[in-house]
């Protein structure tokens, strides 16, 4: 886009002869009242296409044209005639990315005033106008050099396929990123589109991982797409982007299955509507489960169950190593929904298992067949504790909006909660 100086009737004609062929041409034409078709326009020196301004536009180039430009240092484009002024600039680069920029009240000079990009091509329009209102511009190319430095990759999750609506985009980095004006470089390049399109936020989880999620729960049915555009910007000293490979998720139906530990009762709905109300046991005293919003991590139609991976001696009265069927897992420690059948007594009565949620067979296979990755299970009502936000699943929908939002690097108070990922594993029954 080009911010061009006002040529409007009110401008002055020149007051002394140009050497510039189109004005020249001009001139000419008045005197011998010849028409006005062959110089290309009705008389008016404002009315002509605009001059080749490379002898009025400098740029701050590498004296050896072969050379490439720093990344490290602004862009500056001087005007170097004493008769003229630069009136726009405009510089992007092969990925379509804008550099802001700033220009000189007196139109002398114009400078970057954001980093360029490493290893990457540059083409600048450049606008001018004499001092009696002509206008010129000048088109320059450039490529950027790569310093020697360190690369930050980004990986995205999950895999795109198809998730539940509790699903959050993840950012995994390279290399940590810690000061907070390096974060707002990666945060402002990292980008989350959706359709239908709905406000969200990162959030800093550690100096090397990220989470993105809206407000409430994504949509159903929605579209997400998540890319970045890091690719050869200056992050902090000696650290660049790179390139990283975009993510595409959709979203099914809205499914959230919501166990009430106190009523011994789990109810599944299906886009706010109920579909089914099943009898459950849930942690006894000792081994409550969690309470809070969890995400489906995966699901395994049986998983080898042992009370020694939740720290259960084997000569307790509370050992146990048994196969599990219809298991869908929520924590990264071992909590899943699953069948239960030597608790089928139980169910719907009184809590007995080690932290999971126990259901008969048939309703198992039910729930498993239903729920897919990024369903949410939500507990009320349980003496356990708070689920983790970050480090044992997918426990983001706990932290409330406000401090979510607070927890971004472009954010007046920003903070990190820096968490232990616990290894996959079965914790319980």
């Amino acid at each position: 886009m080009f911010f061009r100086g006002d040529a409007g009737p009110d401008r002055r004609l020149p007051a002394r002869p140009r050497h510039r062929t189109a004005v020249s041409c001009s001139l000419l034409a008045i005197a011998l009242g010849a028409g006005l078709a062959g110089c290309g326009y009705d008389g008016n020196p404002l009315s002509a296409g605009p001059y080749d301004a490379a002898d009025e536009v400098s740029y701050n180039a590498p004296a050896d044209s072969d050379k490439k430009v720093d990344p490290d240092k602004p862009l500056e484009i001087t005007a170097s005639g004493d008769d003229g002024r630069i009136t726009d600039v405009t510089a992007t680069d092969s990925h379509g990315r804008q550099v802001a920029g700033e220009l000189a009240a007196d139109g002398s000079r114009w400078h970057s005033t954001s980093p360029l990009a490493a290893g990457t091509h540059y083409t600048v329009r450049v606008s001018t106008e004499d001092d009696d209102g002509a206008q010129g511009r000048k088109v320059i190319e450039f490529d950027t050099g790569t310093p020697k430095s360190k690369t930050l990759n980004v990986t995205f999750g999950p895999k795109t396929g198809t998730y539940g609506v509790g699903e959050p985009v993840t950012a995994e980095l390279s290399e940590p990123v810690k000061d907070k004006a390096s974060r707002a470089v990666v945060e402002r390049a990292l980008k989350v589109d959706s359709v239908p399109a709905i406000q969200g936020s990162w959030y800093w989880v550690d100096d090397k991982k990220l989470h993105f999620r809206p407000q409430d729960y994504w949509p159903a049915h929605a579209t997400i797409t998540a890319h970045s555009n890091l690719a050869g910007m200056k992050i902090g000293d000696r650290l660049w982007g790179g390139e990283a490979k975009s993510v595409k998720m959709t979203t099914g139906d809205r499914v959230i299955a919501v166990t009430d530990a106190a009523a011994h009762q789990m109810t599944v709905y299906k886009n706010d509507q109920v579909l089914r109300r099943i009898p459950i046991t849930t942690g006894k005293p000792g081994y409550e489960t969690r309470n809070g919003v969890k995400v489906v991590l995966g699901k395994q139609y049986v998983v080898r169950m042992r009370g020694t991976s939740i720290g259960i001696s084997q000569n307790s009265s509370d050992s146990y190593d048994l196969m599990v069927y219809w298991a869908a897992q929520v924590t990264f420690s071992g909590e899943y929904v699953h069948a239960a059948p030597w608790s089928v007594g139980s169910q719907g009565y009184a809590n007995v298992s080690h932290g999971c949620t126990g259901m008969s067979n048939g309703q198992a296979q039910w729930f498993y067949n239903t729920v897919q990755q990024g369903d949410i299970v939500k507990v009320v009502n349980s003496y356990g504790k708070q689920m983790e936000p970050f480090g044992n699943g997918f426990g983001d929908w706990n932290v409330d909006w406000a401090k979510w939002r607070k927890g971004s690097a472009l954010a007046a108070d920003s903070g990190t909660n820096a968490q232990d990922r616990a290894r996959l594993r079965p914790e319980s029954i």
